[in-house]
């Protein structure tokens, strides 16, 4: 025989605890934290290269042309001279160009000659490395650089093509489920960088 709940007429059900939900989005850098990495990066830039002399920068458009205007600020600030920046498209040099629409295609400008230059490519996230190596091509079609190096804020792993950055801003182990959100202060309104962690909505 059932016990009865107190003011009721119906037996009582055994109380099933609620599961907690993970975040299914999960900061890990805010505005300070995303400001001290670029410093940091600007500062190995220089280190590297013994100044800006002949420096170049070029933003993979879109997250990355912001943060290559950025960089060129801290460093001018800390070396006093102007890095010159440019912004490159890579839509028609990538593996799934076929896939893409023409609102996809932004506006290459880059305004000095980057032959016998020292150019810092500068990208948000390095993934498979695929969109590096469609930028790497699509710089060479513009001239012949002394070199090419490479500017990331987050390196997250599962690279599928031999390529490293030389200049890091916070390694990001990460699932290949997982998606990594920049959000950057010219494009969104607020810097910030999150993993967005699978459920059961965005495996749907």
């Amino acid at each position: 025989m059932h016990s009865a709940c107190p003011l009721s007429t119906s037996p009582c059900r055994p109380h099933r605890k609620k599961e907690a939900r993970m975040p299914t989005e999960v900061k890990v850098m805010d505005a300070h934290e995303m400001r001290r990495a670029l410093t940091r990066i600007a500062h190995e830039i220089l280190e590297r290269n013994k100044g800006a002399e002949d420096l170049v920068l070029v933003g993979i458009l879109r997250r990355g042309a912001p943060l290559a205007h950025r960089l060129s600020r801290l460093i001018e600030q800390i070396e006093g001279t102007a890095v010159p920046v440019g912004e490159l498209d890579i839509s028609l040099y990538r593996d799934d160009y076929r896939t893409r629409t023409v609102s996809d295609i932004g506006a290459t400008r880059i305004p000095v000659d980057i032959t016998g230059k020292k150019v810092v490519l500068v990208d948000e996230v390095i993934y498979t490395g695929r969109t590096v190596r469609a930028a790497i091509t699509a710089l060479m079609d513009l001239g012949r650089p002394e070199c090419i190096q490479l500017a990331v804020l987050i390196d997250r792993g599962h690279r599928e093509l031999p390529i490293r950055p030389d200049y890091v801003g916070k390694n990001l182990p990460t699932s290949r489920q997982e998606f990594v959100e920049v959000r950057l202060e010219e494009l969104h309104g607020e810097d910030s960088v999150s993993i967005r962690k699978p459920d059961e909505e965005r495996q749907a």
